[in-house]
Protein backbone atom coordinates (compact mmCIF):
# COMPACT_ATOMS: atom_id res chain seq x y z
CA UNK A 1 0.00 0.00 0.00
CA UNK A 2 1.50 3.34 -1.04
CA UNK A 3 1.73 5.93 1.74
CA UNK A 4 0.41 8.70 -0.46
CA UNK A 5 -2.78 9.32 -2.41
CA UNK A 6 -5.10 8.73 0.56
CA UNK A 7 -8.84 9.21 0.18
CA UNK A 8 -11.61 9.53 2.75
CA UNK A 9 -14.10 8.05 0.27
CA UNK A 10 -12.23 5.41 -1.73
CA UNK A 11 -13.54 2.97 -4.30
CA UNK A 12 -13.21 -0.69 -3.32
CA UNK A 13 -12.71 -3.35 -5.96
CA UNK A 14 -14.00 -6.81 -5.02
CA UNK A 15 -11.71 -9.16 -6.93
CA UNK A 16 -13.93 -12.17 -6.16
CA UNK A 17 -12.99 -15.82 -5.95
CA UNK A 18 -11.12 -15.76 -9.25
CA UNK A 19 -10.13 -13.22 -11.89
CA UNK A 20 -10.04 -15.81 -14.69
CA UNK A 21 -12.67 -14.79 -17.29
CA UNK A 22 -13.30 -18.37 -18.42
CA UNK A 23 -14.74 -19.50 -15.06
CA UNK A 24 -16.89 -16.43 -14.30
CA UNK A 25 -19.96 -17.99 -15.91
CA UNK A 26 -19.42 -21.17 -13.87
CA UNK A 27 -19.17 -19.16 -10.64
CA UNK A 28 -22.28 -17.18 -11.58
CA UNK A 29 -24.33 -20.31 -12.26
CA UNK A 30 -23.09 -22.09 -9.13
CA UNK A 31 -23.70 -19.24 -6.71
CA UNK A 32 -27.02 -18.29 -8.29
CA UNK A 33 -28.19 -21.89 -7.80
CA UNK A 34 -26.98 -21.99 -4.19
CA UNK A 35 -28.59 -18.62 -3.48
CA UNK A 36 -31.96 -19.62 -4.94
CA UNK A 37 -31.95 -22.91 -3.00
CA UNK A 38 -31.20 -20.97 0.20
CA UNK A 39 -33.93 -18.38 -0.41
CA UNK A 40 -36.70 -20.76 -1.48
CA UNK A 41 -35.80 -23.41 1.10
CA UNK A 42 -35.94 -20.99 4.00
CA UNK A 43 -39.06 -19.29 2.63
CA UNK A 44 -40.78 -22.68 2.52
CA UNK A 45 -39.96 -23.23 6.19
CA UNK A 46 -41.35 -19.80 7.11
CA UNK A 47 -44.54 -20.37 5.09
CA UNK A 48 -44.99 -23.88 6.51
CA UNK A 49 -44.73 -22.53 10.06
CA UNK A 50 -47.14 -19.66 9.35
CA UNK A 51 -49.79 -21.83 7.66
CA UNK A 52 -49.69 -24.84 10.01
CA UNK A 53 -51.32 -24.12 13.39
CA UNK A 54 -49.58 -27.16 14.92
CA UNK A 55 -46.25 -25.35 14.47
CA UNK A 56 -47.31 -22.21 16.33
CA UNK A 57 -44.99 -23.02 19.23
CA UNK A 58 -41.90 -21.25 20.63
CA UNK A 59 -39.46 -23.64 18.92
CA UNK A 60 -40.88 -22.99 15.45
CA UNK A 61 -41.27 -19.28 16.13
CA UNK A 62 -37.52 -19.12 16.75
CA UNK A 63 -36.89 -21.36 13.73
CA UNK A 64 -38.85 -19.04 11.43
CA UNK A 65 -36.71 -16.13 12.65
CA UNK A 66 -33.56 -18.20 12.03
CA UNK A 67 -34.73 -18.89 8.47
CA UNK A 68 -35.42 -15.18 7.93
CA UNK A 69 -31.99 -14.35 9.34
CA UNK A 70 -30.35 -16.89 6.99
CA UNK A 71 -32.09 -15.30 4.00
CA UNK A 72 -30.90 -11.83 5.01
CA UNK A 73 -27.39 -13.07 5.90
CA UNK A 74 -26.86 -14.60 2.46
CA UNK A 75 -28.49 -11.62 0.73
CA UNK A 76 -25.90 -9.21 2.14
CA UNK A 77 -23.13 -10.75 0.00
CA UNK A 78 -24.26 -13.02 -2.84
CA UNK A 79 -26.50 -10.63 -4.89
CA UNK A 80 -23.64 -8.09 -5.08
CA UNK A 81 -21.24 -10.84 -6.13
CA UNK A 82 -23.64 -12.02 -8.86
CA UNK A 83 -24.18 -8.44 -10.05
CA UNK A 84 -20.43 -7.84 -10.30
CA UNK A 85 -19.94 -11.02 -12.34
CA UNK A 86 -22.87 -10.22 -14.64
CA UNK A 87 -21.87 -6.59 -15.26
CA UNK A 88 -18.13 -7.36 -15.23
CA UNK A 89 -17.70 -4.61 -12.65
CA UNK A 90 -15.80 -5.16 -9.43
CA UNK A 91 -16.52 -1.80 -7.81
CA UNK A 92 -18.35 -1.17 -4.55
CA UNK A 93 -18.57 2.28 -3.00
CA UNK A 94 -17.13 3.21 0.39
CA UNK A 95 -20.63 3.61 1.85
CA UNK A 96 -21.74 0.36 0.21
CA UNK A 97 -18.80 -1.53 1.70
CA UNK A 98 -19.45 -0.29 5.24
CA UNK A 99 -23.19 -0.97 4.85
CA UNK A 100 -22.48 -4.52 3.66
CA UNK A 101 -20.12 -5.13 6.59
CA UNK A 102 -22.70 -3.80 9.05
CA UNK A 103 -25.62 -5.96 7.88
CA UNK A 104 -23.36 -8.98 7.44
CA UNK A 105 -22.36 -8.63 11.10
CA UNK A 106 -25.95 -8.00 12.22
CA UNK A 107 -27.32 -11.19 10.72
CA UNK A 108 -24.26 -13.21 11.71
CA UNK A 109 -24.78 -12.16 15.33
CA UNK A 110 -28.52 -12.80 15.02
CA UNK A 111 -27.94 -16.37 13.85
CA UNK A 112 -25.67 -16.95 16.83
CA UNK A 113 -28.11 -15.51 19.37
CA UNK A 114 -31.13 -17.33 17.91
CA UNK A 115 -29.29 -20.64 18.22
CA UNK A 116 -28.69 -19.80 21.89
CA UNK A 117 -32.37 -18.98 22.48
CA UNK A 118 -33.37 -22.21 20.73
CA UNK A 119 -31.00 -24.16 23.00
CA UNK A 120 -32.70 -22.61 26.04
CA UNK A 121 -36.09 -23.56 24.57
CA UNK A 122 -34.97 -27.20 24.21
CA UNK A 123 -33.60 -27.13 27.78
CA UNK A 124 -36.97 -26.02 29.16
CA UNK A 125 -38.87 -28.53 26.99
CA UNK A 126 -36.77 -31.52 28.11
CA UNK A 127 -35.81 -30.61 31.68
CA UNK A 128 -39.10 -28.92 32.69
CA UNK A 129 -41.74 -30.42 30.37
CA UNK A 130 -44.66 -29.89 32.77
CA UNK A 131 -43.90 -26.18 33.10
CA UNK A 132 -42.90 -25.61 29.46
CA UNK A 133 -46.00 -23.67 28.38
CA UNK A 134 -45.88 -21.57 31.55
CA UNK A 135 -42.17 -20.70 31.22
CA UNK A 136 -42.08 -20.26 27.43
CA UNK A 137 -45.12 -18.02 27.29
CA UNK A 138 -45.88 -15.55 24.53
CA UNK A 139 -44.48 -12.61 26.48
CA UNK A 140 -41.13 -14.29 27.18
CA UNK A 141 -40.78 -15.45 23.57
CA UNK A 142 -41.46 -11.92 22.30
CA UNK A 143 -38.93 -10.49 24.78
CA UNK A 144 -36.27 -13.02 23.76
CA UNK A 145 -36.78 -12.27 20.06
CA UNK A 146 -36.73 -8.52 20.64
CA UNK A 147 -33.55 -8.88 22.70
CA UNK A 148 -31.76 -10.96 20.05
CA UNK A 149 -32.61 -8.46 17.31
CA UNK A 150 -31.68 -5.48 19.50
CA UNK A 151 -28.33 -6.93 20.57
CA UNK A 152 -27.50 -7.82 16.96
CA UNK A 153 -28.35 -4.37 15.62
CA UNK A 154 -26.43 -2.57 18.37
CA UNK A 155 -23.60 -5.11 18.58
CA UNK A 156 -22.66 -4.55 14.93
CA UNK A 157 -22.39 -0.78 15.32
CA UNK A 158 -18.94 -0.45 17.01
CA UNK A 159 -17.10 -2.26 14.20
CA UNK A 160 -18.81 -0.23 11.47
CA UNK A 161 -18.40 3.10 13.26
CA UNK A 162 -14.69 2.57 13.91
CA UNK A 163 -14.24 1.44 10.30
CA UNK A 164 -15.71 4.73 9.08
CA UNK A 165 -12.85 6.59 10.81
CA UNK A 166 -10.14 4.89 8.74
CA UNK A 167 -8.52 6.29 5.62
CA UNK A 168 -7.70 4.27 2.51
CA UNK A 169 -5.98 4.79 -0.80
CA UNK A 170 -8.18 6.11 -3.61
CA UNK A 171 -8.63 2.62 -5.11
CA UNK A 172 -8.48 -0.46 -2.88
CA UNK A 173 -8.25 -4.04 -4.21
CA UNK A 174 -9.98 -6.56 -1.91
CA UNK A 175 -9.08 -10.21 -2.52
CA UNK A 176 -12.59 -11.31 -1.63
CA UNK A 177 -16.14 -11.43 -3.01
CA UNK A 178 -17.53 -9.20 -0.24
CA UNK A 179 -16.28 -6.61 2.24
CA UNK A 180 -15.12 -8.88 5.04
CA UNK A 181 -14.02 -6.76 7.98
CA UNK A 182 -10.62 -8.38 8.77
CA UNK A 183 -9.70 -8.34 5.07
CA UNK A 184 -10.58 -4.64 4.68
CA UNK A 185 -8.67 -3.73 7.85
CA UNK A 186 -5.47 -5.09 6.30
CA UNK A 187 -5.78 -2.53 3.50
CA UNK A 188 -6.23 0.62 5.61
CA UNK A 189 -3.60 3.35 5.36
CA UNK A 190 -4.23 4.61 8.91
CA UNK A 191 -3.66 2.94 12.28
CA UNK A 192 -6.07 0.03 12.88
CA UNK A 193 -5.23 -0.69 16.54
CA UNK A 194 -8.62 0.52 17.86
CA UNK A 195 -10.42 -1.37 15.09
CA UNK A 196 -8.65 -4.61 15.93
CA UNK A 197 -9.41 -4.19 19.64
CA UNK A 198 -13.10 -3.60 18.88
CA UNK A 199 -13.16 -6.55 16.44
CA UNK A 200 -11.66 -9.00 18.94
CA UNK A 201 -13.76 -7.64 21.81
CA UNK A 202 -17.07 -7.94 19.93
CA UNK A 203 -16.13 -11.34 18.51
CA UNK A 204 -15.05 -12.60 21.93
CA UNK A 205 -18.10 -11.38 23.81
CA UNK A 206 -20.63 -12.35 21.14
CA UNK A 207 -18.97 -15.71 20.69
CA UNK A 208 -18.21 -16.68 24.28
CA UNK A 209 -21.53 -15.93 26.00
CA UNK A 210 -23.88 -17.50 23.41
CA UNK A 211 -21.68 -20.60 23.11
CA UNK A 212 -21.52 -20.87 26.90
CA UNK A 213 -25.31 -20.66 27.04
CA UNK A 214 -25.64 -23.42 24.46
CA UNK A 215 -23.15 -25.69 26.23
CA UNK A 216 -24.82 -25.14 29.61
CA UNK A 217 -28.25 -25.88 28.15
CA UNK A 218 -27.09 -29.10 26.54
CA UNK A 219 -25.14 -30.22 29.59
CA UNK A 220 -28.35 -29.96 31.60
CA UNK A 221 -30.27 -31.71 28.81
CA UNK A 222 -27.80 -34.62 28.74
CA UNK A 223 -27.96 -34.99 32.53
CA UNK A 224 -31.75 -34.97 32.43
CA UNK A 225 -31.96 -37.51 29.58
CA UNK A 226 -29.52 -39.90 31.26
CA UNK A 227 -31.89 -40.10 34.21
CA UNK A 228 -34.63 -41.50 31.95
CA UNK A 229 -34.86 -45.25 32.56
CA UNK A 230 -36.13 -46.45 29.15
CA UNK A 231 -34.14 -46.43 25.90
CA UNK A 232 -37.20 -45.27 24.00
CA UNK A 233 -37.64 -42.33 26.34
CA UNK A 234 -34.01 -41.30 25.91
CA UNK A 235 -34.28 -41.51 22.11
CA UNK A 236 -37.48 -39.45 22.08
CA UNK A 237 -35.90 -36.78 24.28
CA UNK A 238 -32.75 -36.54 22.16
CA UNK A 239 -34.74 -36.55 18.91
CA UNK A 240 -36.50 -33.32 19.92
CA UNK A 241 -33.20 -31.42 19.87
CA UNK A 242 -31.34 -33.38 17.17
CA UNK A 243 -32.01 -30.86 14.39
CA UNK A 244 -30.96 -27.90 16.52
CA UNK A 245 -27.80 -29.67 17.66
CA UNK A 246 -26.91 -30.42 14.02
CA UNK A 247 -27.36 -26.76 13.04
CA UNK A 248 -25.30 -25.59 16.05
CA UNK A 249 -22.51 -28.03 15.13
CA UNK A 250 -22.58 -26.83 11.51
CA UNK A 251 -22.55 -23.14 12.51
CA UNK A 252 -19.70 -23.34 15.02
CA UNK A 253 -17.85 -25.97 12.98
CA UNK A 254 -17.64 -23.70 9.93
CA UNK A 255 -16.72 -20.68 12.09
CA UNK A 256 -13.92 -22.71 13.68
CA UNK A 257 -12.79 -23.89 10.25
CA UNK A 258 -12.59 -20.31 8.97
CA UNK A 259 -10.66 -19.21 12.07
CA UNK A 260 -8.15 -22.07 11.79
CA UNK A 261 -7.66 -21.52 8.07
CA UNK A 262 -6.93 -17.82 8.64
CA UNK A 263 -4.43 -18.81 11.37
CA UNK A 264 -2.62 -21.38 9.26
CA UNK A 265 -2.51 -19.40 6.04
CA UNK A 266 -2.41 -15.68 5.26
CA UNK A 267 -3.46 -16.22 1.63
CA UNK A 268 -6.50 -13.98 1.04
CA UNK A 269 -7.68 -16.09 -1.88
CA UNK A 270 -7.81 -19.21 0.31
CA UNK A 271 -9.69 -17.24 2.96
CA UNK A 272 -12.26 -16.16 0.38
CA UNK A 273 -12.94 -19.76 -0.64
CA UNK A 274 -13.24 -20.88 3.00
CA UNK A 275 -15.69 -18.03 3.67
CA UNK A 276 -18.12 -19.68 1.26
CA UNK A 277 -18.72 -22.30 3.98
CA UNK A 278 -20.39 -19.93 6.43
CA UNK A 279 -21.79 -17.32 4.02
CA UNK A 280 -23.49 -19.75 1.60
CA UNK A 281 -23.26 -23.40 2.61
CA UNK A 282 -24.43 -23.10 6.24
CA UNK A 283 -27.56 -20.99 5.53
CA UNK A 284 -28.41 -23.35 2.65
CA UNK A 285 -28.05 -26.52 4.74
CA UNK A 286 -30.00 -25.28 7.76
CA UNK A 287 -33.41 -25.73 6.13
CA UNK A 288 -32.42 -29.16 4.79
CA UNK A 289 -31.48 -30.27 8.31
CA UNK A 290 -34.77 -29.11 9.82
CA UNK A 291 -36.93 -30.40 6.97
CA UNK A 292 -35.28 -33.84 6.76
CA UNK A 293 -34.76 -34.53 10.47
CA UNK A 294 -38.00 -33.10 11.85
CA UNK A 295 -41.19 -35.14 11.40
CA UNK A 296 -43.56 -32.23 12.15
CA UNK A 297 -41.75 -29.99 9.68
CA UNK A 298 -41.85 -32.66 6.96
CA UNK A 299 -45.59 -33.06 7.48
CA UNK A 300 -46.14 -29.27 7.35
CA UNK A 301 -44.03 -28.92 4.18
CA UNK A 302 -45.93 -31.75 2.46
CA UNK A 303 -49.23 -30.12 3.41
CA UNK A 304 -48.05 -26.73 2.14
CA UNK A 305 -46.82 -28.14 -1.18
CA UNK A 306 -49.99 -30.21 -1.67
CA UNK A 307 -52.19 -27.14 -1.03
CA UNK A 308 -50.06 -25.05 -3.37
CA UNK A 309 -49.86 -27.53 -6.24
CA UNK A 310 -53.35 -29.02 -6.03
CA UNK A 311 -55.88 -27.61 -8.52
CA UNK A 312 -58.54 -25.37 -7.05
Amino acid sequence: MQPGNHSQFPVFLLLGLSEKPEIQSVLFGLFLSLYLVTIFGNLLIILAIITDSHLHTPMYLFLSNLSLSDICFTSTTIPKMLLNIQTQSKAITYAGCITQMYFFTVFGLLDNLLLTVMAYDRFVAICHPLHYTVIMNVRLCAQLLLLTWLISVLGALPESLTMSQLSFCAIVDIQHYFCELPEVLKLACSDTFINNVVLYLVTGVMGFFPLTGILLSYSRIVCSVLRISTTGGKYKAFSTCGSHLSVVSLFYGTCLGVYLSSTWTHDSQTGAFVSVLYTVVTPMLNHFIYSLRNRDMKRALRKLLCNTLSPQ
